[in-house]
């Protein structure tokens, strides 16, 4: 798909993966929309970004929130054409460990707010673009944020792991789902990247934590992922699947 004078609709686009992928969007011409919490820096993004980006303040797992939002953006850039899916978190706590079994409730809270609210959002998304005129065959892309967390997962991550995984399922199966429509759906998986609160690590424990990768061993780049995203909406062949973005690195259990 080309980028020129598309709507995307960048979650989490306040900070981190998700703010490089608004400004890259942005730069190759096309709209943006910021979802993000009420607390974040949505609105300097937006108007840093300028050319009418929209800031929607909401929390991806509050349903009404995020179906008003995409009703916002329909009536004021008029389409949604890219869907840029990566926030979500996790919980370190292990299936089984000194105070008892995990609670259930915080597994609850880490699939509702990373699967359930990718679902929630793929479904919107998906919908608003189906209603599309075709470019070529296609009238939307989705790229979703799955972890390399989804394959070996570590001690503590039992949620987080399940949560990712899901959307590794949800995303080839929604492809299949959406093949008609001319919808392509992909996830990316990454491995550590600076930001967040492993951007504010000391730099010999993020040492530590990438001695495992292959090339390059450091913490990936916020504009990396950006850059991928933005080859997965130009790249029509590729549907389907969720691509790690890892620099071969696998995670052992700790």
């Amino acid at each position: 798909m080309q980028i020129q004078d598309k709507v995307a609709v960048v979650v989490g686009g306040a900070s981190g993966m998700a703010r490089a992928t608004a400004y890259e969007l942005a730069s190759a011409g096309a709209k943006i929309a910021i979802f993000d919490l009420p607390i974040s820096e949505g609105a300097k993004v937006a108007a840093d970004i300028g050319q009418g980006a929209l800031f929607c303040p909401l929390d991806v797992t509050d349903a009404e929130a995020v179906e008003s939002a995409i009703d916002r953006v329909m009536d004021e850039l008029g389409a949604i054409h890219i869907g840029i899916n990566v926030a979500g978190g996790g919980a370190a706590k292990r299936t089984v460990s000194r105070d008892g079994p995990h609670p259930l409730d915080e597994f609850r809270r880490v699939i509702e707010l990373n699967l359930v609210a990718t679902f929630n959002l793929v479904r919107l998304q998906a919908d608003r673009m189906s209603r599309n005129q075709p470019e070529d065959g296609e009238r939307g892309v989705i790229v979703n944020t799955s972890s390399i967390a989804a394959f070996e997962g570590q001690i503590g991550q039992v949620a987080y792991a399940s949560a990712k995984s899901g959307i590794i399922g949800l995303t080839f199966t929604a492809a299949r789902d959406l093949g008609s429509l001319g919808i392509r759906v992909l996830a990316i998986a990454p491995s550590l990247f600076d930001t967040g609160l492993t951007k504010l690590a000391p730099a010999e424990m993020k040492e530590a934590l990438v001695a495992g990768a292959a090339f390059p061993r450091r913490m990936g780049r916020p504009e990396e992922y950006a850059r991928l995203a933005r080859a997965i909406v130009e790249t029509p062949m590729l549907n389907g699947t969720t691509i790690r973005l890892d620099a071969a690195q696998r995670f052992g259990p700790k």
